[in-house]
């Protein structure tokens, strides 16, 4: 047994490396990347002149980070320090995404600050631009479930806990936990759950 512990230790130890090297030749591609942050490749990325990462930010393989063509030169995408993403989600922003510090987010979280606009019967979706544009801020030590999706316009409050597989499509105030599809808010934090409820 104690061959197969060194191999799982010599397994982590060659991952973290790999991480670390990788985000250390990716760092200066970014409008800021703090000290002891890891992006964990695979990654996707896109105008990443515009995404500033914070300190001791960890984001997960299969991430995809985009800002898409936008006027000016401002980070569009800010990672505030002590953020952990889990791996696959993907981060959107033609105006602007903002995560403050210490938010938790699960795997196949998906947030955007625009969507496609789709009105136009006789032209495929991808062929019609982009619609509700709006900013998203996500406040300091917010927790976001697995497959959650935040829409445009958003804003999740500080300690705000939102449920897996929720639809946030409008503001969850501080310290409130909110589920659903859409997503509403259920109880404050630190309340006792309703019988049967989350």
């Amino acid at each position: 047994m104690p061959s197969a512990i060194n191999s799982v230790a010599l397994y982590r130890g060659l991952t973290r490396g790999r991480d670390k090297v990788f985000s250390l030749l990716v760092a200066r591609s970014f409008a800021a990347f703090g000290s002891h942050s890891v992006i964990q490749p695979p990654v996707r990325l896109r105008g990443e002149r515009r995404i500033a990462i914070g300190d001791d930010v960890f984001i997960g393989a299969g991430s995809w980070l985009q800002v898409l063509d936008a006027p000016g030169q401002d980070a569009l995408i800010a990672v505030g320090d002590g953020t952990s993403v889990a791996g696959s989600c993907v981060l959107s922003a033609c105006c602007g995404i903002k995560l403050g510090r210490k938010v938790l987010m699960a795997r196949n979280v998906y947030i955007a600050d625009h969507m496609h606009a789709f009105e136009g019967v006789d032209r495929a979706v991808l062929d019609q631009g982009l619609d509700r544009v709006a900013k998203v801020d996500v406040g300091d030590g917010a927790w976001l479930g697995q497959n959650v999706v935040v829409g445009p316009g958003v804003r999740i409050g500080q300690g705000a806990v939102i449920g897996a597989n929720s639809v946030v499509l409008s503001d969850v105030p501080d310290h409130t936990v909110a589920v659903g599809a859409p997503a509403r808010a259920t109880r404050g934090v630190g309340e006792k759950r309703p019988a049967g409820g989350a």
